[in-house]
């Protein structure tokens, strides 16, 4: 029998959930167009949505509240996040954001021009978009083995340098403003990438002029499968390793609502004295002053503490432990997931789990549903709706992985939880057969997995 290791934290304070009845979820679900994004918090058991802006902050996150400096301008707690993001993640310049997606929008901004392409290992949904309303072209260049749910092998996120360097010979380096790098990656199943790749990344773009800018949303988790997996990284800790990681990056955008421990805020590093002015002039648009973008003083004092906190070896093995063990219970039942099993979540493969219906279908966002219907856990589509429309046909992206995410919020459930739901899943799995697919009848144009509305086929 495996080993899982305990929570290292005690519970101080509890928030009341309740179980409504499968009579009521089969309405809740009704009502929201069977898009689970769009059902009401009180209407779910177990929340799995998403880890972004989820997790419990410590006490000590939660005595940095009452240290807000609300200054407009010049605030202490914005010289202390920056102090503390030199510190751990090694960047000269941060620019505050009120979340990931506002940096995002200011790098896209300031770097990318018409007929330009970003190349980047997977899409991730709001990254892409900014990219592409700023004139780019996004090219995946993640290994082949990325698009093999079933395929368990280490280090699945990597950059294929052939595919970087044949973009380069056919686009030329003038037309690449940067390699957009997410580490770990996020619809690949959580999978990280390993610190040669980040090396080799670095140096093959180095020759070309081509700056590397890292999605680092979940770069602590990523830190600790280096040093479970890579060789010569066991004995280091996990500060250490993502020091390192970032060495090999010109910038970053962060969302500090998941590795930073923290429910709202993000930022954008770089190096590059002249970027960091673009960004100060434009973030005044978007966000606010370049000392607060778009953040309460105590928010940022949050984000600082939970930088100093995500990196304690114990903190994150367990976050990984907790992954695995919802994982290796679906494992077992013959339940079929993303392997290995990642960082931030366990994947259902919604082809294997649902072949009988097609994809344009949308096989996983009826798994999604019917995994609420089933047992009050809210869940997330992550497959054909979420890749969105090609830019110059209309036809549907059509990504080879179709997934439904369980996402695991930090330092929030229990192992109890995570059994209630495996449970589900599997009993679902039972009795998938029944399940039949959907039409969409409402499509926003832009990220239209948040809001599109859905009905059942007859």
């Amino acid at each position: 029998m495996k080993k899982y290791q305990a929570e290292p934290y005690k519970i101080k304070a509890v928030e009341t959930i309740t179980m409504t009845t499968q009579k009521e979820r089969e309405e809740y679900i009704k009502k929201a167009g069977y898009n689970t994004f769009l059902l009401e918090s009180s209407q779910v058991y177990i929340d799995l949505l998403t880890d972004s802006g989820t997790t419990a902050m410590s006490d000590k996150q939660w005595a940095c509240m009452m240290l807000g400096d609300e200054a407009y301008a010049g605030s202490i707690n914005f010289m202390h996040l920056q102090e503390t993001v030199r510190e751990y993640y090694g960047f000269k310049h941060i620019v505050p954001t009120h979340q990931g997606r506002g940096a995002e929008n200011l790098l896209s901004s300031i770097c990318i021009k018409p007929g330009d392409y970003v190349p980047g290992n997977m899409y991730f949904t709001t990254t892409r978009a900014h990219q592409e309303l700023n004139g780019a072209t996004f090219r995946d260049i993640i290994i082949d083995e990325a698009h093999n749910a079933q395929l368990d092998v280490p280090f699945k996120g990597n950059i294929d340098l052939k595919k970087l360097q044949a973009l380069i010979d056919e686009v030329g380096p003038e037309r690449i403003p940067y390699v957009c790098l997410a580490v770990t990656v996020n619809l690949a199943g959580g999978q990280p990438v390993s610190m040669a790749n980040m090396r080799a990344v670095k140096e093959l773009c180095s020759k070309y002029g081509i700056k590397v800018m890292y999605d680092a949303t979940r770069c602590v988790e990523n830190a600790f499968f280096i040093q479970e997996q890579e060789e010569g990284y066991a004995n280091t800790p996990v500060r250490a390793i993502l020091k390192e990681m970032m060495s090999y990056a010109d910038g970053c955008t962060m969302s500090g609502k998941k590795d930073c421990l923290v429910n709202i805020g993000g930022f954008l590093c770089m190096n590059d004295d002249e970027l960091y002015q673009k960004a100060t002039e434009l973030v005044v648009l978007y966000e606010g002053m370049p000392s607060y973008g778009g953040l309460a003083g105590r928010d940022m004092e949050a984000m600082a503490q939970g930088i100093k906190e995500s990196v304690n070896d114990a903190y994150i093995s367990h976050r990984i432990a907790q992954c695995r063990y919802l994982g290796d219970k679906l494992i077992e039942a013959g339940v079929p997931v993303v392997r290995p099993i990642g960082g931030h979540a366990v994947f259902l493969d919604a082809r294997a789990f649902l072949p009988h219906i097609a994809q344009e279908e949308f096989p996983a966002q009826m798994l999604a549903a019917q995994l609420y219907i089933e047992s009050g856990v809210r869940s997330m589509e992550r497959g054909i709706i979420s890749s969105g429309r090609n830019k110059d046909t209309g036809e549907h992206n059509r990504p080879k992985l179709e997934l439904v995410r369980l996402t695991i919020p930090r330092r929030v459930y229990t192992y109890a939880h995570l059994d209630v739901v495996a449970e589900a899943c599997i009993e679902l799995y039972k009795h998938r057969n029944n399940i039949k697919g959907l039409k969409m009848v409402y499509e926003p144009k832009v990220l239209r997995f948040f809001t599109a509305r859905f009905e059942p086929l007859s």
